[in-house]
């Protein structure tokens, strides 16, 4: 597996500025206690939101208290695809609360501003593209709301980019005569929230199932995909995702299949049940529902040896169970990978080469 290149554009102290009210409150001023947020958008990518805090500092310093959006990550796909091309960041700035009321959006439009960024200009070091303070609307002459944002790129150096992600794993499962079977392939880095040491909700990492496409050992195709990241709040915890992947192989054709979070330090059990199998739509071999997979898994730092069970309707050859001990793997590995990256990995996991687990 090949290193893959990423870009990494953040936007930072997010903060908003409000003019100061010369005549009676009216229906075009907004008080400084209204609720207000903004989306952050980037062609083709989710927006992502987050909620701007009120700034009142009366000059152009930087703002006492500041907001950051999730960011966006741009696979080497993504780069080859927009190479040449400059990318417009629009961020658009409401008032009003966030979420939808009987299908109308909660929030009303104040202004909207916009950055271009070049990505034929990344350099191996990260680079501000935008830092101060932007006016919201195009009339020169009147008072206007003010927007602060940091934007800049992060395309680390294969020395820095080493220590800040964790890539390339590989487990293989095989036969008794040797063959591989099934395989899980780490097809998405993980990597830590910029200013943070965790993996993030927005920026999970990803793993790719597969079996054999036919008879060929040389040939695979997809499975399922699971994606780990690291969940804050009061307890610390391993969420994950996994879905079937369809045979358009499209990223939004994949069928949910288990979602949910275990603890970092308890560790847990990874499940899949037949009934939410037959929610989503799925034909099961046996009318019975019921148990379909669980494996168990070792809390952070502890060396785990997952013992998985599997329902005997789901299983027609060794293949099949090779699928479902790949994919306990995986979440099992998933907890090392979205350890802390403050923290060290256990030394079997730390090589600079690329790893394989059989």
């Amino acid at each position: 597996m090949d290193p893959c290149p990423f870009v990494r554009l953040n936007v930072e102290s997010l903060a908003l500025k409000l003019p100061l009210a010369t005549k009676p409150a009216g229906s075009r001023v907004h008080p400084s206690n209204t609720p207000r947020f903004c989306k952050v958008r980037i062609k083709n990518f989710p927006s992502q939101t987050a909620i701007l805090p009120f700034c009142s500092t009366t000059n152009d310093s930087p703002p006492d208290t500041s907001a950051s959006a999730a960011g966006f990550h741009l696979d080497s796909t993504s780069i080859r695809r927009l190479s040449g091309k400059p990318i417009t960041l629009r961020v658009e700035v409401y008032t009003g609360r966030m979420g939808h009321t009987c299908g109308v959006g909660g929030g009303k439009l104040l202004g909207s501003v916009q950055v271009s960024v070049d990505l034929g200009h990344v350099q191996s070091n990260p680079r501000v593209f935008q830092n101060g303070w932007l006016k919201l609307g195009n009339q020169p002459d009147k008072p206007a709301a003010r927007l602060h944002l940091v934007r800049w790129r992060t395309f680390p150096g294969e020395k820095e980019r080493a220590g800040r992600e964790r890539k390339g794993w590989m487990i293989m499962v095989y036969d008794l005569s040797g063959s591989p079977v099934a395989v899980a392939s780490m097809i998405t880095p993980f990597v830590p929230l910029q200013g943070a040491d965790r993996v993030s909700r927005s920026n999970p990492g990803a793993w790719l199932i597969l079996r054999p496409n036919g008879f060929s050992v040389s040939s695979w195709k997809p499975w399922g995909r699971l994606e780990a990241w690291r969940e804050r709040g009061p307890i610390d915890g391993l969420s994950y995702k996994f879905e079937l992947v369809t045979d358009n192989g499209g990223p939004s054709g994949g069928i949910p299949i288990a979602e949910a979070t275990m603890s970092v330090r308890k560790g847990g059990q990874f499940c899949i049940d037949s009934r939410i199998m037959k929610d989503s739509g799925l034909r099961s071999r046996s009318p019975v529902n019921g148990f379909v997979m669980g494996s168990t898994v070792e809390g952070e730092g502890k060396v785990s040896k997952p013992v998985v069970q599997v329902g005997v309707q789901y299983v027609t050859c060794i293949a099949d169970a090779a699928l479902f001990i790949a994919l306990s793997a995986a979440v099992d590995l998933s907890m090392d990978a979205c350890r802390l990256f403050s923290h060290k990995l256990r030394k079997e996991l730390c090589h600079d080469e690329q790893e394989f687990f059989s």
